[in-house]
């Protein structure tokens, strides 16, 4: 029989994934299946730019996994009993129970509203492609003059206060922050970061908890209030909520605890990666949800698969950061170079240069995903009949 192989979720992670494994295992031994909620595949990396209104290259799915052996299915997810083994999901067909013998779950994160009233009724949040589609209406109805707060100083909140600043400047564009602006970046980061924002005419509220949201305005935790027409919400992004409906061990956070190989450390069959999976870096920090960790997440766990099938050797790759690429607008960029458990050095590209560096890095990650292996050929390898003596050559082996 074929090992069953679901992979949930086609962002980053889940189709690097997917398509990593199918140029690893041999299609007579196992049946891989991709399930997403849309047909193309989404950079969530350029939300910020498709929310200004820029076009976006389409990247259809099913062109990208023609003829590697990936069966994709276009459904939601809308349980997962691990249990079981299986997983509930809801296609133009309607419901259907998938049954596996492996789960890669990918189906990454959502926006996290922090439990502040009113984000859910009145903010618009970038963390999605409807929800960046919805900001993208909304913003072409604004005329000269009106206000778009961004709550939130990370690295969404940045680059979408930027890219609107820069694309309309006919906007009054507000940015708060909980805390000081940039606080995270080298004195050149957050130097050049001032510069930026300075010249696009963004006004800044450091030290800003925003602790309630109207539809025309927000209260701060110091008893102000900010007008605005448009309030997004860029706080940072929450573990999906299908999560805490499983018996998988789970982070505080809600993410799946997971081992070096990315498997779940309650359920064998299971691997978590990218914003799903609660996984260690350097120094043993968590990594951060990001497109930086969920690529090499995808890469470890592939690979640890295909090895416990065939009864190869296991990945022993460490995972860390290099740097945190941010772009400022079309024409400017910050990268802030890191250390392994991405604790800012005093070191920084700024200016246009960083710009095409950051161009160059979000094009890269698109290539990879629809190149898994990063171009080097690889050969196909025979799943083991006995797949628990090949798990156990693996786990010797490493």
């Amino acid at each position: 029989m074929q090992h069953r192989i679901i992979v949930i979720g086609a962002g980053y992670s889940g189709a690097i994934a997917a398509g990593r494994l199918a140029k690893r295992l041999r299609r007579e031994d196992v049946a891989i299946t991709l399930v997403n909620a849309e047909p193309d595949f989404v950079e969530r990396v350029r939300m910020h730019q498709l929310a200004v209104g820029q076009e976006l290259t389409p990247r259809p799915l099913s062109e990208m996994f023609a003829g590697t052996g990936v069966e994709l299915k276009l459904a939601t997810v809308t349980a997962i009993d691990v249990d079981r083994k299986t997983v509930a999901v809801q296609g133009t067909d309607g419901p259907a129970e998938l049954p596996y013998d492996t789960l890669v779950h990918a189906l990454g994160s959502t926006g996290n509203a922090g439990g502040v009233p009113g984000v859910a009724e009145h903010a618009h949040q970038i963390a999605s492609r409807p929800g960046a589609l919805r900001l993208r209406e909304r913003l072409a109805r604004l005329t000269g003059g009106e206000t778009v707060l961004v709550v939130g100083g990370g690295l969404t909140g940045l680059e979408f206060a930027t890219e609107v600043a820069e694309t309309r400047p006919d906007l009054d564009v507000v940015l708060a922050a909980r805390g000081e602006l940039g606080d995270w970046l080298s004195p050149k980061g957050r130097a050049h970061l001032r510069k930026v924002i300075d010249r696009l005419g963004i006004t800044v509220h450091e030290h800003t908890a925003v602790t309630g949201v109207e539809a025309d305005r927000v209260t701060t935790a110091d008893g102000r209030t900010v007008q605005a027409a448009v309030t997004v919400w860029t706080t940072g992004f929450a573990a999906h909520p299908l999560n805490r409906a499983t018996s998988l061990e789970l982070a505080d956070t809600g993410r799946v605890v997971v081992d070096a190989t990315m498997r779940s450390v309650s359920h064998p069959d299971v691997y978590a990666i990218g914003d799903a999976g609660h996984a260690l870096g350097a120094g043993d920090k968590p990594l951060r949800m990001s497109c930086a960790s969920g690529t090499p997440m995808a890469w470890q766990a592939a690979d640890s698969i295909a090895a416990r099938l065939t009864g190869g050797k296991l990945p022993t790759a460490h995972l860390k950061y290099f740097n945190q690429c941010i772009s400022l607008g079309r024409k400017e960029g910050l990268i802030q170079f890191v250390t392994a458990d991405d604790r800012a050095v005093d070191r920084a590209l700024t200016g246009r240069f960083a710009a095409r560096y950051k161009e160059l890095v979000c094009k890269g990650a698109a290539w990879g995903v629809a190149h898994p292996t990063m171009g080097m050929p690889v050969r196909r390898r025979r799943a083991a009949a006995d797949r628990t003596a090949a798990q156990e050559t693996a786990r010797v082996a490493a």
